[in-house]
């Protein structure tokens, strides 16, 4: 039954977003704006489909997205109806202002290393980036590229990257918004050095990103490490450190794919952790290091791209997509105090960054370059991941567990029993495999689980090293 609510929404057949994702997303504006509320029943998939004249399979797959994300339940016989766990948005949206890697330099005698998810450099558009800078340095009056630029970066590579942000992940900013910077790395040690000052707490993941954690600490922060479970960071922890009375100046978070379990934050942490955010006043910042590859439907939106969230910070990467040699990084934050202090600061280390490099990777944003590169990967680390899949369900199920990630470049393997990794990791050594121990990513070495990057080797190498890993478990 429709009970009062009158679906209106222009689709755009010629969009690059699919009719599906148009649907969904006009769903997820309607709950937000009040229109649709908790617990509200929706047509049935027949009804909508008449509806908007269109194939009845298209609104079955934008429901099941908004099933699988959190919006909407499905009650056997009765039909599909809004989460009755989802706060009042017209009440929190009534006082907002308008407005991976470790990388380890190890020796070359390992025959197989296991990374925390790197690319394949491989794939990379290599061809392409080279022709790109040939037209680039063809063109009539390029001396003049050859000065100073703005320190934020190449303002219509600074567009382009708003474009992209706003029509794939929902966020609603514009170029002023954003900084590119030379990595994520970067990126995190720029927002740190404007935010933190000696011994402001920042709440981080653990186990977590210690590169990050690094550049936290580098600007005076001290970490309270929060535990993580299957539906990602655990907001009872957050909450304890906050009636506990500890001032909290932000929180670092990895929600989409969490480093390096790769649990996807559940809706309802989502948007509790905003509550708590605009209650407290805190920062969240927002770490999207692998958005790109996914193989479900389509990545979670961003926390940054939930309107009524007050204090954020977004940092992504363009490395993986492209190719690691090329450090191409971005922040983006509502803050434009920050975004500008952000800018002063990296004009002392690095006065603007790589123009020309920006001018390259903007030509094969404009060419499709980049979007036919991302399908072709996505199929390319599919089948990979599908294969690694296998040879872990073949050599190690009744040894440990894991999940089959729905996107990204790695596995998060937990032995059924305590083990020494130190000692696993000598032992493979000696047979020429490096794995990444547990103690790269956790406070105290308490985590058992390891973090197996898959796209960067060869089929044989994923195997042997499978096999290796099993013999020791």
């Amino acid at each position: 039954m429709l009970r009062g609510w009158k679906f209106e929404i222009q689709l755009d057949e010629k969009s690059d977003k699919p009719v599906y994702l148009q649907i969904a997303d006009a769903i997820i504006k309607d709950i937000h704006s009040g229109r649709l509320k908790a617990g509200d029943a929706l047509p049935g998939s027949r009804n909508l489909a008449q509806l908007l004249k269109i194939n009845r399979n298209t609104v079955v797959e934008a429901l099941n997205v908004l099933i699988i994300e959190g919006w909407l339940f499905s009650k056997e016989r009765q039909g599909t109806f809004v989460s009755d766990t989802l706060p009042d948005f017209t009440e929190t949206q009534k006082n907002i202002p308008i407005s991976r890697s470790i990388k380890e330099h190890s020796p070359k005698h390992y025959s197989i290393q296991f990374d925390d998810g790197h690319p394949d450099s491989k794939i990379a558009p290599i061809t392409e980036l080279a022709r790109a800078y040939r037209q680039i340095f063809n063109q009539k009056a390029r001396w003049q590229m050859m000065g100073y630029s703005n320190e934020l970066g190449d303002l219509e590579f600074r567009r382009s990257i708003v474009q992209m942000l706003n029509h794939q992940r929902g966020m609603q900013i514009n170029e002023e918004n954003v900084c590119i910077t030379r990595g994520s790395q970067m990126a995190m040690y720029l927002t740190s050095q404007y935010l933190f000052t000696k011994n402001d707490n920042i709440i981080v993941e653990n186990p977590g990103y210690k590169p990050a954690w690094m550049a936290f600490e580098n600007a005076g922060a001290k970490l309270l490490p929060v535990s993580v479970d299957k539906d990602g960071l655990n907001i009872a922890d957050v909450i304890s450190y906050l009636e506990s009375g500890k001032k909290i100046k932000a929180i670092y978070v990895t929600p989409h794919r969490q480093y390096p379990t790769t649990a996807t934050m559940s809706l309802k942490r989502r948007l509790e952790l905003i509550r708590l955010s605009n209650e407290y006043n805190f920062t969240i910042i927002e770490d999207d290091y692998d958005n790109e590859f996914h193989f479900g439907y389509r990545p979670v939106l961003p926390l940054s791209s939930f309107a009524e969230l007050k204090n954020y910070v977004y940092i992504g990467t363009l490395s993986k997509v492209v190719a690691p040699a090329l450090r191409i990084g971005y922040l983006v934050s509502n803050n434009s105090t920050l975004i500008e202090k952000t800018g002063n600061l990296r004009k002392i280390i690095d006065v603007q960054g790589d123009s020309i490099m920006e001018k390259a990777v903007l030509q094969l944003i404009k060419g499709g370059t980049i979007k036919r590169h991302i399908k072709k990967a996505t199929h390319h680390y599919k089948a990979k991941r599908d294969f690694m899949a296998t040879i872990l369900e073949k050599y190690i199920k009744d040894k440990a567990s894991y999940t089959i990630p729905e996107g990204g470049l790695a596995f998060w393997i937990i032995p059924n029993k305590q083990v020494d990794w130190i000692l696993i990791s000598k032992k493979l050594k000696s047979q020429g495999i490096k794995i990444i121990t547990p103690d790269a990513y956790s406070f105290y070495q308490t985590v058992n689980g390891i973090r197996l990057g898959y796209g960067s080797l060869s089929e044989q190498e994923l195997e042997n090293g499978v096999i290796a890993l099993s013999k020791l478990l």
